[in-house]
């Protein structure tokens, strides 16, 4: 039997000290752990509960205050004080209000790099394989676990092989690459495999897309996302990290559950319809119906390039609102928001009427930021679109990329930003 490996396989193998194969149960040594203000209050006390008396290593703990950002009930806030204290008495990172989503974070400030094994007690956690690492959302229970022993058990994933080729269409975003990736795989089309990307245009894909496209893998129940390290992530990396990255790529003959071809030729504009992120049409089939708010940011829709994609579409519509629209911009990360303000961005956007909310998950979740009201129609660059996903049931939610986000908000309906200016 052939002993090629994945690089899921490769990455297991490497953490748990033991030539593993897909299937097999490990028990790895963990690079990073991130717990957010939704997660670690319940993995502090899982970790009081298991007697826990020191964090394995603090340098490899993070924790960021990222979901209730800033907090939107005293109860909320006292989850917060809670993972301070933690993280005081721990010598823990602790990220505040404002400094932005834990996976974000972690990947802009270098402490990802390929090689790693990454968990977090959040399902987008997958974003950093844009890295080379293997990266995955675990349970607080298991968190709490690593905090102690500096080790997770997992089952080794299959692995789904995505070859990205051909020429970009024009106007083809990340986000539209995603939704096509989760449409054709389904719901639960990945559950417990990688997504290991690969293909000749691969390599036309910037870092900041690869990792919206990472993210949205969780959305087919991939428990993965892989992109193999090249010279655009040390570009990215450099100035952020003195870590040096452990390059893994898969092995000629290694065995994959299945593989899927994305050709960007072929690849149009799409929109995800209520109430799931797998219930992609084509854009233009969505076209004329009608957004009350449009929501731009949180980890599929909040860097700097996406705003700036946003920002070129508001413009070329004339710069306004349409009547009855509610813009909301939330930065993924304080990085991002600082960039924004640099460059003019933000004050832009404020100038037109835009919501600019604390840097963070934002509305996404529906735990901070602004709720949609009754019956309203939102269209987001956002990962989920569940019903009641923005905290409130009777609202439904469009996912789209950052550019068809922008052209809504200056018709009022949903529009393929080409026809724009």
């Amino acid at each position: 039997m052939s002993n090629a490996k994945t690089i899921s396989e490769k990455i297991l193998s490497q953490h748990a000290g033991k030539d593993a194969s897909a299937g097999d149960v490990v028990v790895c040594d963990v690079d990073l752990v991130l717990g957010t203000d939704a997660s670690a209050p319940m993995a502090i006390d899982y970790f009081e509960r298991m007697n826990g008396k020191r964090v394995f290593d603090p340098e490899r703990v993070m924790f960021a205050l990222d979901h209730y950002a800033p907090p939107s009930s005293s109860k909320a806030a006292g989850f917060h004080d809670r993972v301070r204290a933690f993280a005081e008495q721990h010598r823990v990172e602790l990220n505040e209000v404002g400094a932005g989503i834990s996976h974000q974070i972690a990947v802009e400030t270098g402490r990802v790099v390929a090689g790693d094994l990454v968990i977090g007690a959040d399902s987008h956690t997958v974003t950093a394989g844009a890295l080379g690492a293997f990266a995955t959302g675990v349970g607080s229970s298991d968190i709490a676990a690593a905090m102690i022993t500096g080790k997770v058990w997992l089952r080794v994933p299959e692995t789904i092989r995505v070859e990205i080729t051909g020429e970009r269409a024009n106007g083809l975003t990340a986000k539209d690459i995603a939704l096509g990736l989760v449409a054709e795989l389904g719901a639960e089309g990945a559950n417990y495999r990688t997504l290991e990307f690969h293909g000749e245009a691969l390599g036309t894909l910037t870092v900041e897309e690869r990792l919206v496209i990472a993210n949205l893998a969780v959305e087919a129940g991939a428990k993965a996302a892989i992109v193999p390290h090249d010279e655009l992530t040390a570009a990215y990396l450099a100035g952020r990290t003195n870590r040096q990255p452990v390059s893994v790529e898969a092995d000629p003959g290694a065995r994959y559950a299945r593989t899927v071809t994305v050709d960007l030729s072929a690849s149009n504009p799409l929109v995800a319809l209520p109430h799931a992120p797998e219930n992609v049409v084509a854009l233009d089939h969505a076209v004329g119906t009608p957004i009350q708010m449009v929501f731009l940011g949180t980890c599929t829709g909040g860097r700097v390039s996406d705003f700036h994609a946003a920002l070129a579409v508001i413009e070329r519509g004339g710069g306004r609102l349409a009547s009855g629209v509610q813009l909301v911009v939330t930065p993924a990360s304080r990085e991002v928001y600082l960039r924004l303000v640099a460059d003019g961005t933000l004050a832009k956007f404020g100038a037109i009427g835009a919501v600019i909310t604390t840097p963070g998950c934002g509305a996404c979740c529906g735990t901070s930021g602004a709720i949609p009201g009754d019956g309203v129609n939102v269209l987001s660059t956002a990962n989920r679109n569940f019903k009641a996903r923005m905290g409130n049931a009777t609202a439904s939610i469009y996912l789209a990329s950052p550019e068809a986000c922008a052209a809504a908000a200056v018709t009022g309906r949903i529009t393929n930003p080409a026809s724009i200016g």
